[in-house]
């Protein structure tokens, strides 16, 4: 990748959502890389990435110990909270749960970053009045929030954009607690963030570039019939420009209001997370050219 991370504000953290797939192989890893090693690689390349293995699974304290001593200081660990927690249990009775995941992730000491409770969205087939207030969600999340200690920071993730009200905002902020903003199919698009509501509701803030997983792998699945892919997620097969474009002004925006502002990006987002940042990093470094022109510049 040829464009440096330095071209970045400091308090701007870019990253994927895993580093473990093995289609990165040949285009990310090198081709006889041993996936043990693959943290390590990554960490040549990025200072941070976003476990999403912790969502399926609750974390094993050896593994968590291990992605410690393979880091150098200064990389950050955000981490997605169990499902058990945010989805089977929805919040509730679940303090053993939320107890032993936070004493499992705390053994990354100053490399823990940000945790996330993404939570599903909500049909309107389904739920009609819940689709439209998140009433219940929000009772159940306000129950929750006192048995989260203060010493972590954690990201709260909605996927209907109507429950993007003062209600929840306030509720986070009142906490220190991040709303993530979320390039998704269901949820507003850059700007159309502060739109809907103001996002910033803690002393930083958290985005994650998802795009529309069905259409994906789709996508994928359809290339790979063809036989014009061998692999699934190794080269960008949507073209980001234009989104990438109307984000980086608004990342520019949080990084002024915040003191960190961490970023993710998923190969279902384009079909090649590294590749995604690439194209990210490229067009951060046109919106600066363009500002130290004194034109408009991007967005």
């Amino acid at each position: 990748m040829p464009t440096d991370l330095g071209v970045l504000p400091p308090g701007l953290h870019v990253g994927t959502s895993s580093f473990s797939a093995s289609d990165w192989r040949g285009v990310f890893y090198p081709e006889d890389l041993e996936p043990r090693d693959f943290l390590a690689h990554y960490a040549k390349r990025f200072r941070t990435v976003e476990i999403d293995a912790t969502w399926h699974f609750m974390p094993n304290p050896r593994i968590v110990e291990g992605w410690e001593r393979k880091v150098p200081d200064g990389f950050v660990f955000s981490a997605k909270v169990p499902k058990v927690i945010t989805h089977e249990k929805q919040l509730v009775d679940c303090e053993e749960e939320i107890a032993s995941f936070l004493d499992t992730m705390s053994r990354l000491g100053d490399k823990l970053g940000p945790l996330l409770f993404q939570f599903q969205y909500v049909s309107k087939r389904r739920d009609p009045k819940e689709y439209e207030t998140g009433s219940r969600f929000l009772k159940r999340l306000e129950a929750f929030l006192p048995l989260l200690p203060d010493r972590y920071r954690y990201v709260v993730e909605v996927r209907n954009r109507n429950w993007l009200r003062e209600d929840l905002t306030s509720l986070l902020a009142g906490r220190g607690i991040a709303l993530a903003l979320v390039d998704y199919v269901t949820m507003p698009r850059a700007e159309g963030w502060f739109e809907q509501c103001d996002p910033v509701t803690a002393d930083f803030s958290y985005v994650r570039f998802l795009g529309d997983h069905r259409a994906m792998d789709d996508l994928v699945a359809k290339k790979r019939e063809t036989g014009q892919k061998q692999g699934d997620w190794n080269e960008l097969l949507v073209d980001r420009t234009r989104e990438m474009r109307a984000w980086a002004p608004v990342l520019q925006r949080l990084s002024e209001r915040v003191t960190d502002v961490y970023a993710y990006f998923n190969n279902h987002y384009a079909g090649y997370a590294p590749g995604s940042i690439e194209l990210f990093l490229r067009t951060w470094e046109e919106k600066e050219s363009g500002d130290a022109g004194g034109s408009a510049g991007i967005g």
